[in-house]
């Protein structure tokens, strides 16, 4: 087929089979994907799941969005909120930790205090900015 005889109505339906092929492979990617997230499921029907999304790939995967469908979102949400917890304990780890800078202002406060004498101070001091 040349460029030529290539029109509107043949691009037009490329574009939609493109678009159709891009949902298609996201439906198997989250339903693979739910797959290996379900801790409950055994390797064995896992197994199984994926070789009927291989060889009948559209009856099975609106078997499984059927019969699983509710559990995929729970377990995503699951996911999402652990994620979401694992960052939050990471940003209080690290502001907790604070900055050179805020560490070297405590440390001076100390020493002005009286509460660091001058060989610690400089240990600390050293020891912070490396």
């Amino acid at each position: 087929m040349t460029l030529a005889t290539y029109g509107l109505t043949e691009a037009l339906g490329t574009a939609l089979a493109v678009f159709f092929l891009v949902i298609w492979l996201w439906i198997l990617i989250s339903i693979i994907s739910d797959l290996f997230r379900d801790h409950k499921l055994s390797g064995w029907a896992k197994a199984i799941w994926i070789i009927f999304l291989v060889t009948i790939t559209p009856l099975a995967a609106l078997i499984y969005l059927i019969a699983r469908g509710g559990g995929m979102r729970e377990r995503a949400i699951a996911q999402q909120a652990e994620v979401q917890d694992q960052m939050n304990s990471y940003i209080r780890e690290q502001a907790a930790t604070g900055s050179p800078a805020s560490e070297l202002e405590k440390l001076s406060s100390l020493h002005e205090k009286g509460k660091l004498s001058d060989d610690e101070y400089a240990k600390m001091k050293a020891k912070i900015t490396g």
